[in-house]
């Protein structure tokens, strides 16, 4: 809104200086009377044109200050409409299109002024400012105050043109930050899907091969822990599915995001996530010593809950049947070690499951995002160990 009443204003603006000059140009003095020749009617519809042209001086600089430049340098009429387009060319370049244009504005500017001057001196604003006609002092006023004239329109073009650059710059950034954020979001979510289904799934795995071998009621706990795994993990492949689909985040996954977020797994949720192992056949000795575990953060619970997760998952995967020892100790002030340790198979797995190294890989990521450090691998005692610590601060 702002820019269509300032182009009006110029519009307007021109319009009156260029009847102003048409006026004086057909002024007899001797007679007191009006009779414009044609060269100066023609300079007039000239000006008019090119005022009507700063309408699109931002859409086309270059033509329209062209077109604003033939009324001062061939008729010797008005430079208003010149000074006008010159800021607008002053915004969009910086290039040496913008100083040749800069000194065709100035000679304008100066031969227009210098014109009305000497016209009439004693009825032009003009002959009043610079002085006597046809004197050095004129010639020196003339050039100053065109010279001011010109700076005033580029200094405000090129100032108009740095904040259209920063703005720009400033969408370019927020977009970049936005996408960095979806991308962020959508390894969260690989995260998390590796995490939960992959556990899941080992689960299912392992239990499916023990049908295969198994009768008796065995089969039919072993059938119910299938049955249940599976329809849990296509819970999370839906939730994980819907929000890659949508583009949404977690919590956000309802018609108008109100459906919340399924709760994070916390310290609390450790014995139900080894009573799952046990029943899928993996033997857990666990030991979980906390001080205020109910008043643990929540991301340090996730964290921790995570490890555990993973650190079973890959027993699952890499040393079926071994026993697993699980220790979760720590407090407020002293931080959380959670450590992993199983024994080695005695024969090495056969290939690399897909995705192998991933989960590991995901451990250092949560536990580095929160401060802490983990290492991973195999020991002296022949055991493949994982041992994280967090830090867990006071309240």
């Amino acid at each position: 809104m702002l820019g269509v009443v300032l182009t009006v204003v110029a519009v307007a603006a021109c319009v009156i200086s260029s009847i102003f000059v048409f006026s004086a140009q057909g002024y007899l003095p001797a007679t007191k009377s009006f009779d414009p020749t044609w060269w100066s009617t023609l300079g007039f519809f000239t000006g008019i044109a090119a005022a009507v042209m700063l309408c699109w001086r931002h859409k086309w600089p270059e033509l329209v200050l062209g077109i604003a430049l033939v009324p001062p340098l061939c008729f010797r009429s008005d430079a208003l409409a010149a000074l006008v387009a010159l800021a607008a060319l002053a915004a969009r370049r910086r290039d040496s299109l913008l100083w040749i244009g800069s000194a065709l504005v100035y000679v304008a500017t100066a031969w227009a002024l210098f014109g009305d001057a000497n016209r009439h001196p004693d009825v032009t604003v003009a002959g009043q400012i610079v002085g006597k006609q046809f004197s050095a002092v004129q010639l020196m006023g003339t050039l100053t105050v065109a010279v001011v004239m010109t700076a005033v329109p580029l200094t405000v073009g090129v100032v108009r043109g740095m904040q259209d650059t920063l703005a720009i710059r400033e969408a370019k950034e927020e977009e970049l930050r936005a996408e960095m954020t979806r991308r962020a979001e959508r390894t969260r979510i690989a995260r998390e899907m590796h995490d939960v289904l992959g556990h899941r799934l080992s689960l299912l795995s392992l239990q499916a091969g023990a049908l295969e071998v198994s009768k008796g009621p065995a089969t039919t706990e072993a059938a119910k822990t299938v049955r249940t795994t599976a329809r849990q993990s296509l819970e999370d492949l839906r939730q994980v599915i819907g929000v890659l689909r949508d583009g949404q985040g977690f919590g956000e996954n309802g018609e108008n995001g109100t459906h919340p977020e399924p709760p994070q797994p916390t310290l609390a949720d450790i014995p139900e996530l080894v009573a799952n192992a046990r029943r899928a056949g993996l033997g857990v000795n666990v030991t979980i010593l906390l001080d205020d575990a109910g008043g643990a953060p929540v991301l340090l619970g996730t964290t921790a809950y995570r490890i555990v997760q993973e650190s079973m998952t890959n027993i699952l995967k890499h040393a079926p049947g071994a026993a697993a020892e699980v220790s979760v100790r720590g407090g407020p002030g002293n931080g959380l070690t959670v450590e992993v340790v199983n024994p080695l198979p005695a024969t090495p797995t056969a290939g690399k499951p897909p995705g192998g190294g991933t989960g590991l890989t995901g451990i250092g990521e949560r536990v580095t995002l929160i401060g802490g450090n983990v290492s991973t691998g195999p020991t002296e005692e022949r055991t493949f160990a994982v041992r994280a610590w967090l830090p867990w601060g006071h309240h």
